[in-house]
C-alpha cells in the first residue's frame, strides 16, 4: 500500500475519533492532520529497521505538531496529541499479548508483551520529551531576568 494511502486512512480514522472527543470545526481537521503526519513520519523512518524507534520518531513529530497547533489554534495540546497518537496505538500487540496469555503460550505472551510495552514506552517518552522541552523553553522565556 502506498504511503499516501496509509496516511489518508490514518487521517480518516482520526476524523472518526474526533467525534468521540467532540472536536469540531477547524480543530477536527488540524488534529486529524496530526495523525496523518505522525503516520507519515513513521513510514519515512522505516530505514531505521526498528519499529520502536520508528514509533518514537513519529511521536516526537506529532508532539511537536500538537504543541505548535495548540499555540496557533489556542486550544490544549492534549486535544491534538491524543488524536494524533491514535494510528500508533499498539492495539494489535495488546490483543495478541492477551490472546497468548489466555491460551497459555507463555513464551509468546512474554515476547509480544515486552514488544508492546516497548512501543507504548516509546510513545510515552516521545510525548514526555517534547512536552518537557516546551515547558523549559517557556520557563526560560518568562524568567529572562535571572
Amino acid at each position: 500500500m502506498s504511503v499516501f494511502l496509509q496516511c489518508l486512512w490514518a487521517y480518516i480514522a482520526c476524523v472518526a475519533f474526533c467525534f468521540l472527543y467532540n472536536i469540531r470545526g477547524r480543530a477536527l481537521h488540524l488534529a486529524s492532520l496530526g495523525g496523518a503526519l505522525g503516520w507519515l513520519a513513521y513510514c519515512l523512518a522505516s530505514p531505521l529497521q526498528n519499529d520502536i524507534v520508528q514509533f518514537f520518531v513519529a511521536t516526537v513529530v506529532t508532539a511537536v505538531y500538537a504543541e505548535s497547533m495548540a499555540r496557533i489554534a489556542k486550544k490544549p495540546a492534549t486535544e491534538f496529541q491524543v488524536v494524533a497518537l491514535l494510528p500508533m496505538v499498539p492495539g494489535g500487540g495488546i490483543f495478541y499479548t492477551m490472546e497468548y496469555c489466555v491460551i497459555g503460550n507463555n513464551s509468546m505472551f512474554i515476547s509480544t508483551g515486552m514488544h508492546t510495552l516497548g512501543i507504548a514506552g516509546a510513545l510515552a517518552m516521545g510525548v514526555l520529551l517534547v512536552s518537557t522541552a516546551v515547558r523549559l523553553i517557556h520557563l526560560v522565556r518568562t524568567h529572562r531576568e535571572w
